[in-house]
């Protein structure tokens, strides 16, 4: 992608000539950022600094807009001022570092501008410092600007001064201060972690570093503190918190990255209720002190089993309807053979889609093939009658008892789903979210949190072949669920929590197993022998078998709440920082390449990359 270049660019010769105009700020002191100047100020003489962000020149006067974190303030640069501050205005370009000295007066009338804070009032310069020059910028910082993602994150340091990107970060920041004060009025105590700890694999990939002093051995970077916070519980602490940098060597999305924030949070001698109040607390003080909105509590909560069966997903958004329904019964006989056949059917009323256009529907179905599904039926009620290849099998019986199943009116579409229980609820439900987007039918100005509880301990890899843990292998099983984590593990239950915010999982925790032997249980059942249990966890059973009191705990991730305050629509929007979606840092390339010398000491060597043939 090409990206236009800013108007107002000088040639390197001019430029450079400029060079002999910068100054440091010797005894100058800055009395106002640019954001604060008002008609209260008038008449004052005042010293700003910042970059510029604007010169225009209009046949003598020249305007110039002066930018720092706080702010925009109109600087005036008159060939009336007898201080001839007027000289040499005419070479300050965009993103110039300048220091301003002047008198604040109210603008002109019909010269105000109310869109800035400071619209109301200019500075006249009595003097100014050229403190540095710049380079014409590879895109304008300016606001409105368009600019490449890609060209962005090369130039962060550029991006980073936009005023979405400035807000953006303090808003982090408030998110993070607010947390801490209200952990900390509530007995917690912030506890630092290792950031090079041991390997053990289960779930997401590690990072991996190797030691040079430790020869042929390795760190990993932690996806989590978890077992370390569990230690922690036994160590006595009863409540700790982290905010913490985590590490996973995963695919990326847009809410993902390989290095991301979370806050930490493990308590002794609680349920689920007493992990959830807390956590509900913690979001209602968040919300409160940083965006002035007040949360209603308790926050809904729904089982696994029931999001999945009215939403297809564990992670719904509840600002809209779309609700699947479970039609199996009704169809099991039916002459459609592919609703006979099918272990699950389910169907989703759109009120009003019979205005559909077969493009559009062509598209939906083309849409739920990224999720394993063949294809999709639909039936339009239209005109009285159903319109559709597939209505023409169904049955009176089928017909009227899907009708009231859905409660169905002139104008609906229905689209159908039949298949395996875990491609029906993933086709669906996102085609769901897809179209409450497509449609409108998402409030943006609100927050609907909620609880996903009683999730399966258990979910089976197919790749491995093998039960592998929903959560982590440190999640206790559901009360009556411990027999059958071994001799049922497809139907255990785990007692786990997910808070989900729009249909984003915004925090995750558990109950976590305190007792050695449900623990070896567990490493069991995902098929560790107990050699190799004892090799990667040996350290934790240990611990479990001195006096482990019952704990839990959850982690929020800070990246992913403070996107959804922010309204943004990637996390890469809310870090100062971030990789590309190839794990890449476009600034400062890395990863890279490091000497043959520094492998050596490590007692690694590249494989060759394969010839091609």
């Amino acid at each position: 992608m090409t990206e236009s270049m800013p108007e107002d660019i000088q040639p390197a010769d001019l430029q450079q000539e400029h060079q002999k105009f910068i100054q440091d700020v010797g005894g100058w002191l800055r009395t106002h950022c640019c954001g604060a100047l008002t008609l209260d100020d008038v008449d004052q003489e005042v010293c700003l600094m910042g970059w510029v962000q604007y010169r225009r020149d209009h046949g003598g006067l020249i305007f110039v807009d002066l930018r720092d974190c706080f702010g925009l303030t109109q600087v005036v640069f008159s060939p009336d001022t007898a201080s001839g501050a007027h000289n040499n205005a005419h070479i300050l370009r965009s993103e110039y570092v300048l220091a301003v000295r002047g008198k604040v007066r109210p603008r002109p009338a019909g010269m105000v501008n109310p869109a800035m804070p400071t619209g109301k009032i200019e500075v006249v310069a009595i003097d100014w410092k050229l403190l540095n020059t710049s380079k014409p910028p590879p895109f304008s910082v300016e606001e409105r600007s368009e600019t490449g993602e890609n060209l962005r994150l090369a130039w962060r340091y550029l991006d980073l001064r936009r005023p979405r990107m400035q807000a953006n970060l303090r808003l982090r920041h408030l998110v993070a201060q607010t947390v801490r004060r209200f952990l900390n009025e509530n007995a917690f105590v912030e506890v630092e972690t290792p950031m090079l700890t041991k390997s053990t694999p289960e779930g997401a990939r590690d990072f991996l570093v190797p030691s040079r002093l430790n020869f042929g051995q390795f760190y990993a970077l932690p996806q989590s503190p978890q077992l370390f916070k569990q230690l922690l519980m036994i160590g006595g602490f009863d409540r700790y918190f982290q905010i913490v940098r985590c590490f996973r060597d995963e695919d990326l999305r847009a809410d993902r990255q390989p290095e991301f924030t979370q806050i930490d949070i493990e308590m002794s001698f609680v349920n689920e209720n007493a992990v959830m109040c807390m956590a509900e607390g913690l979001m209602a003080r968040v919300f409160s002190d940083v965006q002035g909105i007040s949360l209603k509590r308790p926050f809904p909560v729904l089982s696994w089993d029931e999001s999945m069966n009215r939403y297809g997903v564990d992670k719904p958004d509840t600002r809209f309807g779309l609700e699947l329904h479970d039609i199996t019964h009704i169809v099991y006989a039916s002459a459609f053979k592919l609703f006979a056949a099918a272990k699950l059917v389910k169907a989703m009323k759109v009120t009003g889609g019979d205005a559909f256009t077969r493009k559009e529907i062509d598209e939906c179905t083309e849409f739920v093939k990224i999720y394993g599904a063949q294809g999709l039926a639909w039936i339009k009620i239209k005109s009285g009658e159903w319109q559709s290849p597939v209505a023409k099998f169904l049955s009176e019986r089928e017909r009227y008892s899907i009708a009231q199943v859905l409660d169905l009116q002139q104008g609906d579409i229905v689209f159908f789903q039949a298949g395996e229980p875990a491609v029906v609820n993933a086709a669906l439900g996102n085609l769901r979210l897809r179209l409450g987007e497509h449609l409108h039918l998402v409030s943006e100005n609100s927050f609907n949190f909620l609880w996903v509880t009683d999730f399966p301990l258990y979910e089976y890899d197919n790749a491995e072949k093998r039960y592998v843990a929903r959560h982590h292998p440190f999640t206790a099983p559901a009360h009556g669920h411990l027999e059958r984590m071994l001799s049922d593990p497809e139907n255990a239950r785990a007692r786990a929590y997910d808070l989900v915010l729009n249909g984003n999982e915004i925090g995750g925790g558990s109950i976590r197993i305190h007792s050695a032997d449900v623990q070896r249980r567990m490493f069991a059942a995902l098929g560790f022998s107990p050699d190799s249990a004892e090799k990667r966890f040996g350290f934790l059973l240990r611990a479990l078998e001195l006096g482990a009191p019952p704990h839990g705990g959850i982690a929020f991730g800070l990246d992913r709440l403070v996107m959804l305050l922010a309204g943004a629509s990637s996390i890469r929007d809310v870090i100062a920082f971030p990789k590309t979606q190839k794990a890449a840092c476009l600034l400062t390339d890395a990863p890279s390449g490091v000497a043959s010398g520094q492998l050596c000491e490590l007692g690694l060597r590249l494989r060759e990359p394969a010839a091609e043939t």
